[in-house]
């Protein structure tokens, strides 16, 4: 597993924004396919909303990464 730590420099940051932004993902497209197919967790539920807002304190898991948002 490896950690990542993110530094917000606004209120939140929109889940399939931070994949991407993270070079988790190729592309927006493809941001929004993982999360859709179930294959991303926030907080250690399955989340399904793309645009979903992460804040100070959120964990994120996707493909043996765990993203803290600080």
């Amino acid at each position: 597993m490896e950690y990542i730590d993110f530094s917000l420099t606004k209120e939140y940051i929109e889940l399939i924004k931070l994949l991407k932004l993270l070079n988790l993902v190729e592309s927006g497209a493809e941001a929004k396919i993982v999360v859709e197919e179930g294959l991303v967790e926030c907080n250690k539920e399955i989340e399904y909303r793309k645009r979903r807002k992460l804040r100070v304190g959120d964990v994120v898991t996707f493909q043996n990464n765990l993203i803290k948002i600080n």
